[in-house]
């Protein structure tokens, strides 16, 4: 597949590397020498210097023959105009960054969709919506909602007095099967394990479970849920307000932001239920004379990984249950992971994961790219006749890169097992690791 990207920012950048490895053809395009200069030195991907909204430089670039133009540039005029221009050059599929939900409302796509815009991510207000459910399951470290709502892919972290701990997962399947482990994330390497590997304490598990489940599951990971009545956000971003305004009024949320001028513009946009206060939520004063130590999340999203994972580590230290963190540099996640931050914030990987909707053949949706891992979960549809629907799903002999969590068929959610025969039409909870696209496409074709 054929993809150009405008845009050399963290997210074109990430999307570039994260392709070309998929043994895309890729070019990324920016006005940035030297920009682009880095990210050529360390890739195959093919750089160019030109405009995304000049009908030459994107002529220049290949747009006609291009199977999907991404435009993830900082400004959102330029990706949506280098999108109808890329579109109407001939480039088959089209994405664009934007940073205005009203163009995400139902009423809005047809209208876009004319213009040549097939897609649109607005990756603040994924990343609020990942934040929110984080607080409204605060035992998690992952959490994502597939099918509706009615099977559930988590992730957590296995404490030494959880009776999972140290068991064989032969030994598990014997018990009333209330969750489906589909991976391990154990220090740098994530694997998907078969039965004769255990769940070792401070194992990060990824596993599939159904609603009706999950008030079982904290106490098999030896974890207490607890609700998040009492918030601080170090930061006072987009993220943050749109984060707010994805939680109950009911909560008592407290915002720490170090510029005055956007702090005095927060009290302005702010409700009764939230209060600012100008300072840096990294001084422990501040932070012990606003209550820090009764609060049950601290969450930071400021502009710098540093002083976020820095924010969430005092937090802790002052018994602060639940932390997360907007960590934008890619090589600081593990570093969070090892500091036992419980959620990670990374827009890189949240735009990643619709990119990965847009180039799966098989009939894929609901893409999400895990943050601690090199994995991803999906829904993908069995067709009539494919290969996932002849076998029995233990004589598939299945990629070790690929397993299956879940299925919905005619509306009804099920954990599955080897003796699961999948029928077509089918949707199946995909958990993948990132060599493993191309597979699926075979798999469920």
């Amino acid at each position: 597949m054929k993809i150009l990207i405008a845009g050399a920012g963290n997210v074109g950048t990430h999307l570039s590397k994260l392709l070309g490895q998929e043994f895309h053809n890729i070019t990324l395009m920016d006005t940035d020498r030297e920009r682009l200069a880095i990210v050529g030195d360390n890739t195959d991907v093919i750089t160019r210097v030109g405009n995304c909204t000049s009908l030459k430089d994107l002529t220049d670039a290949g747009v006609a023959d291009t199977d999907l133009y991404i435009g993830v540039t900082p400004e959102e005029s330029q990706n949506i105009t280098s999108c109808i221009l890329a579109s109407n050059l001939g480039a088959k599929k089209t994405l664009a960054r934007i940073n205005n939900f009203e163009y995400l409302l139902p009423k809005n796509a047809g209208f876009f969709e004319k213009l040549g815009i097939d897609s649109m991510i607005y990756p603040e207000m994924m990343a609020a919506k990942e934040i929110a459910m984080a607080l409204r399951t605060p035992w998690t470290r992952f959490w994502w909602e597939l099918s509706n709502g009615s099977v559930i892919l988590a992730g957590a972290k296995v404490r030494d007095n959880a009776p999972i701990a140290n068991k064989h997962l032969y030994e598990l399947s014997h018990t009333n099967k209330i969750f489906h482990l589909v991976a391990i994330k154990r220090d740098v390497d994530t694997f998907i394990p078969g039965g004769s590997d255990q769940v070792l304490p401070d194992d990060i598990i990824y596993f599939t479970t159904l609603r009706k489940y999950i008030h079982e599951l904290p106490e098999i990971l030896g974890k207490r849920s607890f609700e998040t009545k009492k918030i601080m956000f170090m930061g006072g971003s987009r993220i943050t307000m749109r984060t707010v305004q994805q939680l109950p009024q009911n909560i008592d949320i407290k915002i720490i932001e170090q510029d005055r001028e956007r702090a005095e513009k927060l009290v302005e946009m702010c409700p009764s239920n939230i209060t600012v206060f100008l300072g840096d939520a990294r001084d422990a004063e501040l932070l012990q004379s606003e209550g820090i130590a009764d609060m049950d999340a601290f969450i930071a999203l400021t502009g710098n990984s540093e002083a976020n994972i820095l924010g969430c580590m005092m937090a802790k230290q002052y018994g602060v249950k639940k932390t997360v963190a907007e960590v934008k540099n890619m090589d600081y996640i593990s570093m969070a992971e090892r500091f036992d931050i419980g959620t990670v914030i990374n827009k890189k990987l949240i735009a990643g994961s619709k990119i990965y909707e847009l180039l799966l053949k098989a009939d894929a949706s609901n893409i999400k790219c895990l943050t601690f891992s090199q994995a991803n979960v999906g829904e993908v549809t069995a067709k009539p006749n494919s290969k996932v629907t002849q076998k029995l799903i233990k004589n598939l002999h299945l990629p070790s890169a690929l397993t299956f969590g879940a299925l919905v068929r005619n509306g009804e959610p099920m954990l599955i097992d080897g003796d699961t025969l999948i029928e077509p039409y089918d949707q199946v909870v995909v958990f993948f690791l990132d060599s493993a696209l191309k597979q699926i496409e075979r798999l469920f074709n």
